[in-house]
């Protein structure tokens, strides 16, 4: 599969979404308003967008289509890496691995010296794919707390 990684651009917003929606089944659960992608979208075009990374394909039928994707942020400390979505169809071609080193290259070239990520628990495929990647468990405890945000400051 020919793929080329570039930065999202907003007329990719519909696909994203629909890749995320069957790459990330929390984002279908209406009882976590937390896991809104739309809302992931506008806010990481309002802070590095050039950390928002999709994969398109080049080949075939389905030429042009987002076929993954990759967020990441720098804040001048640490790196962060999130929501590596590949479609099921382009799984297990190094597609993901592609686009993990796409960003960790961004990062790197900004100076990042460390990169973390999270995974749910129960998600053991992802953790063995990042451990394959050479990323391990770091000696901490990762938490957090949900902040309000009023309605009216939320992008829909």
């Amino acid at each position: 599969m020919s793929v080329t990684i570039r930065v999202f651009a907003e007329a990719d917003t519909e696909a994203v979404l629909a890749l995320w929606r069957e790459a990330f089944p929390e984002y279908n659960d209406a009882s976590r308003p937390h896991r809104n992608p739309r809302l992931s979208i506008a806010n990481k075009l309002g802070t590095q967008p050039e950390l928002f990374f999709v994969a398109i394909r080049n080949d075939g039928d389905v030429d042009g289509a987002i076929v993954g994707t990759a967020m990441a942020g720098y804040d001048g400390h640490r790196g962060w890496l999130y929501s590596v979505a590949v479609a099921p169809q382009a799984r297990r071609l190094g597609l993901g691995t592609r686009l993990v080193r796409h960003a960790e290259s961004a990062l790197a070239a900004m100076g990042c010296l460390k990169l973390n990520l999270q995974v749910l628990t129960d998600k053991a495929e992802v953790l063995a794919f990042y451990e394959r990647l050479g990323y391990r468990a770091d000696a901490v405890v990762s938490l957090g707390k949900r902040l309000a945000v009023q309605e009216s400051e939320a992008v829909v």
